[in-house]
C-alpha cells in the first residue's frame, strides 16, 4: 500500500542569509543580496510554503548596497520585488534579530536555502560551524539549495566521511565572466577569490556555468545551485518542484 501524501501541512523552508562584514579587498560593508532572498521567499510563500529566515551568527541583517533597488548606483533599480519587501514593515521585520544556526535545527525543515551576496566570500568561506550545519542537512537527506556567492561554501563543506559534499556532483555558482564584469563596473577587483576558478581545481566534481547574468539553476540529487542573483527564483522553483506543490 502506498502511503498517503500529506497535502495539508505546509512545506517548511529554512532560508539562511549572510551576516554583515567588511570586505578585506575593497573595505566596503558587505552583506546578503536582496534579490537572492526576496525572490526565492516570494516563490516559496506563493507556493504556500512556510519560510523562516536565519543567519549564521544571528542578529539584524544588512544587504549589499549594490543589491538595494534604492542605491545611488542604480545597479538593482529594476528589482521592484525587493523594493516592496524592504518597505513592507512585516517583511522587513523578518531581517531583524534573526536566530543563529546554533539555535535552529535544520532537520526540522524540508529544505534549506542559502542566499548569496558579497558577505559569504568573507564570512562563510571558512565558517566551519556553517559547513558542519550544511553537512548535517545533507546527511539527513534534506534538499540543500545555494545560490550565487553563497556557493563558495561548497568549496570546503565536507561530510562525516571526509569527502567534499560536491564530490561526484554537478553544480554552479558565480562565474568568472561575471566577476570580470563586476570588477570592470567598479573599476577594481572586488572578491578575495573566485568560485569558478577554485571549483575547477577540485577533483571529482563538475562545476558548470551558463550565459553571463542569465537565470540558471540546476539540480543534482538533493543539491540545487543557482549561478547568480538572477537565478534565485529559478533555484526556488526547483526546490518547489522537488518537494511538490
Amino acid at each position: 500500500m502506498t502511503a498517503a501524501i500529506d497535502t495539508h501541512t505546509p512545506r517548511r523552508i529554512l532560508m539562511i542569509a549572510a551576516n554583515a562584514a567588511t570586505s578585506p579587498i575593497t573595505g566596503w560593508p558587505v552583506g546578503f543580496w536582496w534579490a537572492e532572498l526576496t525572490h526565492p521567499y516570494w516563490a516559496f510563500t506563493e507556493a504556500g510554503f512556510h519560510v523562516d529566515i536565519i543567519s549564521p551568527q544571528g542578529g539584524d541583517l544588512i544587504a549589499d548596497g549594490f543589491s538595494d533597488p534604492e542605491d545611488a548606483s542604480g545597479y538593482s533599480a529594476h528589482d521592484i520585488l525587493s523594493l516592496g519587501f524592504k518597505h513592507s514593515a512585516a517583511h522587513a521585520a523578518l531581517l531583524k534579530g534573526t536566530k543563529s544556526i546554533a539555535d535552529v535545527d535544520p532537520t526540522a525543515y524540508d529544505a534549506i536555502f542559502l542566499a548569496g551576496g558579497q558577505s559569504p566570500m568573507v564570512t562563510m568561506i571558512d565558517d566551519t560551524a556553517l559547513h558542519a550545519y550544511l553537512a548535517k542537512v545533507w546527511e539527513a537527506g534534506k534538499l540543500l539549495a545555494i545560490v550565487c556567492h553563497g556557493t563558495c561554501v561548497l568549496l570546503k563543506t565536507r561530510l562525516s566521511n571526509g569527502d567534499l559534499l560536491v564530490k561526484g556532483r554537478t553544480w554552479t555558482g558565480f562565474a568568472d565572466s561575471e566577476e570580470d564584469f563586476a570588477d570592470s563596473f567598479v573599476g577594481h577587483r572586488i572578491q578575495p577569490f573566485r568560485i569558478e576558478e577554485e571549483a575547477k581545481k577540485l577533483p571529482d566534481t563538475n562545476f558548470i556555468t551558463a550565459s553571463r547574468f542569465k537565470p540558471f539553476a540546476l539540480r543534482d540529487g538533493n543539491l540545487i545551485t543557482g549561478q547568480q542573483q538572477y537565478s534565485g527564483a529559478r533555484a526556488a522553483e526547483l526546490v518547489i518542484e522537488a518537494l511538490g506543490r
